[in-house]
């Protein structure tokens, strides 16, 4: 089974992004890229964000998603939504500044307060960030571009074993059958 290239976290300018959803997707599609999440502002986003996805039909996987906000403390949480699966993520720790003890309390903190994380991500802005991909974070550790302007594009993903399907994809993060993957400007 071939490895599917993928992004989890990019924007557009339904919240913080420069390009639309068709002109990310486009992007995104141009880099040979097989799947990509939108994953918009939860506070941002209006109405019609929903029905925008929906009405899209990219020749990559879309995955719908949102970028919540944890009203505990400053953090994204990203929503990654398959058919039955969803994919819950520790956005950019590194963003925060946090030592790996704070990022394993955030963690902690944010499954008591009702949301099951499956993933840290040890890039910020597509760039890597080693010290977050220790096994002391006991989660599985994703790359990702929070993309959201076009230096960011292309820069960090993830190769999965799966077959071309959301829940699938979601399940072997999971499981971690997957590869990190940086361009040379994207390494720590």
């Amino acid at each position: 089974m071939p490895r599917l290239r993928g992004n989890l976290h990019a924007h557009t300018t339904y919240s913080d992004g420069v390009k639309n959803p068709a002109q990310l997707i486009a992007a995104y599609e141009a880099l040979g890229y097989d799947f990509l999440a939108i994953t918009d502002h939860e506070d941002r986003i209006g109405p019609g964000y929903w029905r925008s996805l929906d009405g899209l039909a990219p020749r990559l996987l879309l995955f719908q998603g949102v970028e919540l906000n944890w009203p505990d403390f400053e953090q994204h949480v990203g929503r990654v939504i398959g058919e039955r699966e969803t994919l819950h993520v520790l956005n950019h720790p590194a963003r925060y500044k946090l030592s790996v003890a704070e990022t394993v309390e955030r963690a902690r903190r944010i499954g008591a307060g009702g949301i099951r994380l499956d993933a840290v991500e040890v890039t910020d802005t597509g760039l890597q960030r080693p010290e977050y991909a220790t096994e002391e974070i006991p989660l599985v550790k994703i790359a990702t571009d929070d993309a959201h302007r076009p230096p960011h594009f292309g820069r960090a993903w993830i190769e999965v074993e799966a077959p071309r399907d959301r829940d699938a994809i979601i399940r072997a993060i999971r499981a971690g059958d997957f590869v990190l993957g940086f361009t040379a400007g994207g390494r720590g």
